[in-house]
């Protein structure tokens, strides 16, 4: 006799949701019901363009997820359409899940400092608690205590867990093995969100091909590194389906400005998307050819191993060295706020022209 073996099926995330949201159907705008006509009277906009309004576009409200980006953005991230919710950069992305996940009072997120602080803002915001189990620095390199991340979690009945890879600021980064045994750990538990807003830059696969078989792992993506669009303000969520169907309904009306939308879809384009290849090249080279000349000043105390856009600098004196800085028009962040940084700045990679005037100033005073 045959013996029958079972195969596991992860949890799906809507046990993650928050009970009194798992029915809730949102706000429905006029685009909703994707209705066609020749005159549109159902949204109360101006049958009249405004005179700055050249081509009369900006008069109607825009698709709330035009299907054109979403296919655009499933090709660029090798994910299905419906694995994707598209908005106003990641930062709606955290707190769309903040949002959806964690009850105001009543629940917790698990961050590890040093990280983008927008998950404890957007987890504030909402009256919900942030733990922090911070990074371990060691042999120069930043380490995330996947373990200590686990137990807390469990302990604490955290709902969201942010992991960010490459991490800003360090710019280290995660084992993707080792998020994966996290969100097995805390399947049915806990959303592990993985921010990969420098994976471009890190050579590296995304955590986008765990959800799969970790329902319980989301995805935030960005146009505003890699692919120059900051401005536009165009992020994603990937994750399964069914949490995005519910991210989807707890979206404000419209995110989506037209003007950025076309933007996005010519920034994806054949020869647009080549161009952003040949650049994410030349970052990492001058990365690494910035991060050699600055660990060989006196003044620089360590220069981190960096996956991102951006070295992570500790200096003897980090104040001369941002005053210098300013002082030649040269803007870095000065990240001494940040616990454990209290010497280091964070030093995004610019043209190699201005990579070099960095030594330059930098190593004047050395």
């Amino acid at each position: 006799m045959n013996a029958v073996v079972e195969t596991k099926r992860a949890a799906s995330p809507l046990a993650l949701v928050r009970e009194d949201l798992r029915d809730f159907g949102g706000y429905r705008s006029a685009r909703s019901d994707r209705l066609q006509g020749d005159v549109w009277l159902n949204a109360n906009e101006s049958p009249w363009p405004n005179l700055a309004d050249g081509d009369g576009a900006l008069r109607r409200y825009p698709d709330p997820q035009p299907q054109a980006l979403r296919d655009a953005l499933a090709a660029l991230y090798d994910c299905a359409p419906e694995q994707l919710l598209a908005g106003r950069g990641s930062d709606e992305g955290i707190d769309l899940l903040v949002r959806a996940v964690c009850r105001p009072g009543g629940d917790a997120i698990v961050v590890s400092t040093p990280t983008f602080g927008m998950y404890a803002v957007s987890a504030r915001l909402h009256g919900t608690r942030v733990i922090d189990v911070p990074l371990r620095e060691g042999d120069g390199e930043w380490r995330c205590d996947f373990e200590a991340i686990g137990d807390a979690a469990l302990a604490q009945d955290a709902r969201i867990v942010f992991l960010c890879s490459p991490g800003n600021p360090t710019g280290a980064l995660l084992p993707i093995g080792e998020i994966a045994a996290l969100a097995d750990r805390l399947e049915g538990r806990a959303l592990v969100v993985v921010d990969e807003a420098y994976i471009e830059f890190a050579d590296a696969p995304s955590a986008t091909r765990l959800i799969a078989a970790n329902r319980n792992v989301a995805v935030l993506r960005t146009l505003s590194k890699a692919h120059a669009l900051a401005a536009a303000r165009i992020g994603t969520v990937i994750a399964d389906s069914e949490l995005i169907e519910v991210l989807r309904r707890c979206q404000a009306p419209y995110p989506l400005p037209s003007a950025c939308t076309d933007e996005a879809l010519r920034a994806l384009s054949r020869d647009a998307a080549a161009q952003t290849r040949a650049r994410i090249d030349t970052v990492r080279a001058e990365r690494d050819a910035l991060a050699l000349r600055l660990s060989s000043l006196s003044g620089v105390r360590r220069v981190y191993a960096s996956r991102a856009n951006f070295v992570l600098v500790r200096f003897a004196d980090a104040q001369s060295a941002f005053d210098r800085l300013l002082g030649a028009g040269l803007v870095v962040r000065d990240m001494r706020a940040a616990p454990g940084l209290g010497d280091a700045l964070r030093i995004s990679l610019g043209t190699p022209e201005q990579n070099a005037a960095v030594v330059s100033i930098l190593e004047a005073r050395a």
